[in-house]
This record gives structure tokens, C-alpha cells and sequence, in this order.
């Protein structure tokens, strides 16, 4: 891709954070706990902190050890904040679409952060524009903000949360502040994650249960679809609002296939395990004999393993091995102006172990194929290297279609497996086979029901109201404009 990213590999938005504090400043808490969540956004890094009497902020572009300096993190003052990784899906790359978003108003001051993506955002903009509201970047986060600082006008928070959350259409996970409150709301779907942790002085919200363990603090649950979480300004605890009850929800499941980290817990499971039984899935579905099973690093490396091992419980002598190291400073600065450059880039990431391929049939475990053209070169560089033959296993359902829930995946004309069946794809990565995971193997692995997961991107039917999308179940998005529901809250105190 131009800005050097690898162009077969899917590409996660944002990380979100939140923290409050008995007296202790959140600006490090929250720094590290974006070092945790790196990984889910590279473009932009940001806190916004309040002290009790006024916000302050800090965002800027790159990555967290490049946007912060020692003297950024002293004058971001208070026991409160939130913090924001970001890879944009909506909005331009630049500083104007960077997070948290922050804006003060006549009934004090905001702070945002967003990881999803709403289908709804221009019929919103337009209709908080008509009434007045000025925008400053081309991103869904600041519409919520807007809405949401309407809304504080006119009602107190928990029911301005509610009549945001009624307004607006699509995946979000949020952390917000408002003044010195903490709050954490995810879509009433729960699409993107969102949990709660305990930490020795305080409570904190993140994307992933990774961010909680860097600060030794302990998990203690996932926040549900529709629920806003308001945490104590003390740091003493929180209380809980279902907000909005959906009849099903809409997990993301490339969280557990891709993004996530392996040692996190997203909906209760931890990744690595799931990723495991994937693997496992995968061997009863379409195991193939061979001499050895190499990972592709490092996602595929957990469906590898549960596979070999499901292989080796059915008496299939194959060996587990890291036939392909990555080379972890190939990043966004390598240069690819001609088609031979970006072949060779492939090399310079991953570079096969001669000794543990040559002369072998090998199993490649792969989590994804979105384009077809890392997997077109990964067999290439196999077979250079001596495989015999080179048999690609992928531990999800094949892309068909694009998401529109904030992963950058690509167009339909960009997919390899829009349009194609399974044994179109293999001739045209040249694999002497290809299989893919079910998605009932999928919910099986999960221990959902696909009722209860987003599948677009593999079936092609959506859980929102997508503009010339199907959905897979009775779904509309909110009028726009006309009069808001009544926003009773029910609440409860944790």
C-alpha cells in the first residue's frame, strides 16, 4: 500500500481507554495502557485529562512513544481521562480526525473517543449542522460529540447518553469524559469490545483486557451491548445503566480471528484459547497430511498450534514448526515504487526457514486472505525453498464482502474471494489446496450462535442498516431529525 502497510492485511481503527483515579494523576495509567492497545491503531495517539476545575489535552500523530514526550504527560493534570489509538476507517489521516476529541460548552467540557464506525454519520452531521453546529474534521467521532453536547443542553447525562445512543446507528465502543465522570457505552450490538477492570486506586475501561493487565489491574467483566458504565470520581467504583436491549447482539468475530491481542479477553473468552479451538476446528473440517504445519506470524501462530495438535490426537505424525520468521522493522517507511519492490518486500517480512522446508510437504496456517497477494508470494517463497508442496489452511470464512463496521478491509473488487469459489482461489495463489473455516465452526469455536455474531464480512449480510447492504435480521437506522424518544434510564450500583 502507499504508506507501506502490508496490502493483504486487514487493518483494526482504534483503541479506546478510560481510567479514574483516587488522586493519583491518569495521564501515565492511561499512557501505558496505550502502549497495550498499540496495536490497534498507529496513526494517532492522544489523552485528554481533567483536574477538577479545567480539560486538558494531549493529541498527536504517529505512535504513542513518538506522540508523547515526558514533558506531555506532566501538564496532562487529574485523576480522570481517557486515551485513544487510532487507524482511521472514517475520517481523513490527520491531525483534525486525531482522539480524543474534545470541545467545551456552555454546560462544560467533553472528551471522546471512538472505536467503530457509524453508517449514519452524514444524515447526522447534516442535521446538527442545519441546527447550528460547526464541524472541524470529516469523522463520525466528532457527530457523536456534537449530539451528545446537544443533548447535555437539555437533559442531565445518563439520559443524554440515552438520546445519543437512540440517534445514532452503527458500531461504537466509547470512552468519554464529562468534566471529571468517566464513562464507557457500548452499541447496543456490542460489535466492538469494551470491558471493565479494577485496578489498586481506581477502576478502568478499555478496548481489551490487555490494557488492564499492564497496569496489574484485574478484569472484571466486559461491558454489555447497550450499557453505559460511570465510573466513581474517586476511583471508588462504578454505576451501570442498560441503556438500549437489542434482541441479538453482533460480535465482531475477526476480533478473536486477527485483532485482538492473543492474551486478551474479549466477550468473556480469551483470544488465545479461541484461536486454538479455531485451529483445532480447522483440522477436523480440512486436515490435510503433511510433513510439517508453519504459521504465518504472528496471528496465525495459535491456529497452528491447536491444529497440529488435533492432527497429532488423531494420530497424524506432523510436526509443528516456525518455518517463517518476521522481520518486525519492515514498517510504514519502505519504500515500493515499482511491482518488483513490493514483491520483495514480502522477503524482506517474512523469510522462510530453509532447513525447516526444504525437501517437506508443508501446511501453511494462515488467520485471513483478504487481496490473495501475500498467500500468491508465501507460496512462491515456499516452493523456491524446496517445499514439495504447499497446502494453505485459513482459520476463518473467506472475505467476500467489505466492512463497514470500522475494519479497513478492501473493496469487493479488491477481495480474491468476491466472485470466486474456493478451487478459482487456489489456482490463483498457485497452493496445492486451499481450505477455509465455516462460520458454523466459527460459532462453535466462539460458543455463540451466529445470530449473535457479525458476519458481513464473510456472508455478505449485515447486522446494521447499510445503504444497498443486505442485513441478516429486522434492523432499520433511526430517523434523523424527527422527535427523540423518551429517554427513561434503568439503573443499578456495582
Amino acid at each position: 500500500m502507499p504508506d507501506g502497510r502490508h496490502s493483504d492485511e486487514p487493518t483494526e481503527k482504534c483503541g479506546v481507554v478510560g481510567v479514574s483515579l483516587d488522586g493519583r494523576d491518569a495521564a501515565r495509567p492511561l499512557y501505558y495502557a496505550l502502549y497495550a492497545l498499540q496495536h490497534r491503531g498507529q496513526e494517532s495517539a492522544g489523552i485528554v485529562t481533567h483536574d477538577g476545575f479545567q480539560q486538558h489535552s494531549h493529541v498527536e500523530m504517529g505512535l504513542v512513544g513518538d506522540a508523547f514526550e515526558e514533558g506531555d504527560l506532566d501538564s496532562l493534570n487529574g485523576p480522570t481521562g481517557i486515551g485513544h489509538v487510532r487507524y482511521p476507517t472514517a475520517g481523513s489521516v490527520n491531525s483534525s480526525c486525531a482522539q480524543p476529541f474534545s470541545v467545551s460548552f456552555k454546560s462544560g467540557s467533553l472528551g471522546l473517543s471512538h472505536n467503530g464506525n457509524l453508517v449514519n454519520a452524514d444524515e447526522l452531521r447534516q442535521d446538527l449542522a442545519a441546527s447550528g453546529h460547526a464541524f472541524t474534521s470529516d469523522g463520525d467521532t466528532e457527530v457523536i460529540a456534537h449530539d451528545l453536547a446537544r443533548n447535555l443542553l437539555e437533559e442531565d447525562l445518563i439520559r443524554a447518553v440515552k438520546r445519543t445512543m437512540n440517534r445514532i446507528h452503527g458500531s461504537y465502543s466509547l470512552t468519554i469524559t464529562h468534566d471529571d465522570t468517566v464513562l464507557g457505552v457500548r452499541d447496543p450490538q456490542g460489535n466492538r469490545p469494551l470491558c471493565i477492570g479494577e485496578l489498586d486506586d481506581g477502576y478502568i475501561l478499555a478496548s481489551e483486557s490487555a490494557a488492564i493487565d499492564v497496569l496489574d489491574g484485574e478484569f472484571v467483566r466486559d461491558v454489555n451491548p447497550g450499557e453505559l458504565v460511570v465510573l466513581d470520581d474517586d476511583g471508588g467504583g462504578y454505576d451501570s445503566y442498560q441503556l438500549v436491549d437489542a434482541e441479538n447482539s453482533a460480535h465482531c468475530f475477526f476480533e478473536h480471528v486477527y485483532f485482538a491481542r492473543p492474551d486478551s479477553r474479549i466477550d468473556s473468552k480469551l483470544v488465545y484459547d479461541v484461536r486454538r479451538e479455531l485451529g483445532r476446528k480447522l483440522w477436523e473440517e480440512a486436515g490435510v497430511e503433511s510433513d510439517v504445519v508453519v504459521p504465518v506470524p504472528d496471528s496465525g501462530r495459535a491456529f497452528a498450534s491447536g491444529y497440529a495438535e488435533a492432527a497429532q490426537e488423531d494420530g497424524t505424525n506432523v510436526e509443528f514448526a516456525e518455518g517463517l520468521m518476521k522481520n518486525r522493522y519492515v514498517g510504514r517507511t519502505f519504500i515500493m515504487p515499482t511491482q518488483d519492490a513490493r514483491e520483495r518486500a514480502v522477503r524482506l517480512k517474512l523469510n522462510p526457514i530453509k532447513d525447516v522446508i526444504e525437501g517437506k510437504t508443508v501446511t501453511v496456517i494462515d488467520d485471513s486472505i483478504v487481496r490473495g497477494t501475500t498467500s500468491t508470494q508465501l507460496v512462491e517463497l515456499l516452493k523456491d525453498v524446496g517445499a514439495e508442496s504447499v497446502h494453505m489452511r485459513i482459520g476463518a470464512p473467506a472475505i467476500v464482502a467489505p466492512c463497514y463496521m470500522g475494519i479497513d478491509m478492501a473493496s469487493r473488487d479488491e477481495l480474491i474471494a468476491a466472485g470466486r469459489d474456493v478451487e478459482e482461489i487456489r489456482e490463483e495463489i498457485a497452493a496445492d489446496s486451499l481450505s477455509y473455516l465455516s462460520v458454523d465452526a466459527v460459532a462453535e469455536a466462539l460458543g455463540e450462535s451466529e445470530d449473535d455474531l457479525c458476519l458481513g464480512c464473510v456472508t455478505g449480510e449485515y447486522p446494521y442498516d447499510i445503504e444497498g447492504e443486505p442485513t441478516d435480521r429486522d434492523i432499520a437506522r433511526p430517523e434523523v431529525g424527527g422527535d427523540q424518544p423518551e429517554a427513561g434510564v434503568a439503573g443499578s450500583d456495582d
